[in-house]
């Protein structure tokens, strides 16, 4: 037995909807009489990749003392239930108004459902056409993407402060394309050592080719490139990581590698 970081679920706040169980990719949690449970502590890795999934706010990250995380254990589970667990209980359709459609959901935020979709081909010089939408993949803020998630495997990332994309004007082409994202906000978010732990798994368990980070010039956003560097120290893996500065006013001021 070791102390090391482990899923808790509080069974009084969780109301049995199921949204944990789909979002951990390692099958740790199944719906059991009605409440979220942790399976065993073997099957969690403790990256807390659910959290931002559970409605209620049942489940926090704890450390104590627990059984080793078993990558084989994990993937013989996985064969046996295929990735799901107990069905959650059925939820009355919600209607979003703002949208004007009506979407059928599992009690928790469809927001925070992850998806996978094609993307089209940037139009070429000359084509009077808008320009398509790069995003690949949802979620993407840093709390909700789950690091072993299929559209980070074997791929380049982008992790963006949450202000970048606004400031800069052709950001979908020049710095999305062909990219998965992730966004946070050094200075906003809370709990940010999930962050580190979750660029450290995509690093080392996802295997992303590389990472880049895009910061605003402000003095806050130096905190996701600090991340950065220090899951780059942590990883296993060594893999091409830089960053990009960019001024308020959306124009680039420099670009530097960050070596572990």
């Amino acid at each position: 037995m070791a102390v090391r970081d482990v899923v808790e679920i509080n069974e009084d706040l969780c109301d049995g909807c199921g949204d944990c169980v789909t979002a951990c990719a390692e099958g740790a949690i199944a719906v059991i009489d009605g409440k979220a449970r942790l399976v065993s502590d073997i099957y969690c890795d403790g990256l807390g990749a659910c959290l931002g999934h559970c409605p209620q706010g049942a489940i926090t990250v704890t450390r104590r003392e627990a059984a080793e995380f078993d990558e084989a254990a994990v993937a013989k589970r996985l064969e046996t239930v295929g990735g799901a667990t107990a069905a959650p209980a059925a939820r009355p359709l919600t209607v979003f108004p703002v949208m004007g459609q009506a979407q059928a959901h599992g009690g928790g935020c469809p927001g925070s459902r992850a998806t996978m979709r094609d993307v089209p081909p940037i139009a070429g010089p000359g084509e009077a056409v808008a320009e398509p939408s790069q995003l690949r993949h949802w979620p993407v803020q840093l709390h909700l993407v789950p690091p072993t998630a299929p559209f980070f495997h074997d791929t380049d990332v982008l992790l963006a402060a949450d202000c970048v994309a606004f400031a800069v004007a052709d950001f979908h082409r020049r710095h999305l394309a062909g990219r998965s994202l992730a966004i946070a906000c050094p200075k906003l978010d809370s709990h940010q050592e999930i962050y580190l732990e979750k660029l450290v798994a995509m690093i080392d368990r996802s295997e992303i080719r590389s990472l880049r980070v895009m910061v605003m010039e402000v003095p806050c956003c130096s905190g996701l490139v600090r991340l950065a560097e220090e899951a780059v120290r942590r990883a296993k893996r060594k893999i091409p990581v830089d960053f990009l500065v960019v001024g308020t006013g959306g124009q680039m001021l420099g670009a530097s590698p960050i070596v572990g």
